[in-house]
């Protein structure tokens, strides 16, 4: 069981959405890792996003390919400056929740649940990447894996 956590794939500049949804290469990209996340029986049981344009694109695709049993919806807490400690508390790996945001959000919400300190970089997101997180009795939170959409 595990919590993954989900930079929004590549979004267009302002002035040419002003809402910055997926770019045609978001969009293409977002694709591959979906498609490789289904190849590696990745499950899901709901797909969570920030409300944004371009997060909500990034959810609904990953979903598309993962079917997961209660879908997708928009959740408070994922924004990008949002405290990365009050999602923190309502996570819990059994869940098997995807959570799709931006950054800094996703690498302090990595960071304060490994080592207990949002500032702590412990990893670097890229666009439509996945990182998967666990939950041991015994270790607390731990990066399981990464998998990169240039490498999907």
């Amino acid at each position: 069981m595990a919590l993954y956590l989900v930079q929004h794939g590549k979004s267009l500049p302002k002035d040419a959405d002003p809402e910055k949804g997926l770019s045609g290469e978001g969009m293409e990209e977002v694709k591959r890792i979906a498609e490789r996340a289904l190849q590696h029986e990745i499950l899901v049981s709901v797909v969570r996003h920030s409300g944004k344009k371009r997060a909500r694109q990034t959810a609904e695709i990953l979903a598309e390919a993962l079917q997961p049993e209660k879908g997708v919806e928009a959740a408070e807490g994922l924004k990008p400056l949002d405290d990365v400690t009050v999602c923190a508390e309502t996570v819990s790996p059994g869940d098997n929740v995807m959570l799709v945001g931006h950054l800094p959000f996703m690498e302090r919400m990595a960071g304060y649940l490994t080592t207990g300190n949002p500032d702590q970089s412990v990893i670097q997101f890229r666009n439509g990447g996945i990182v998967c997180l666990d939950e041991d009795a015994d270790k607390g939170w731990t990066i399981r894996w990464a998998m990169l959409p240039r490498y999907a």
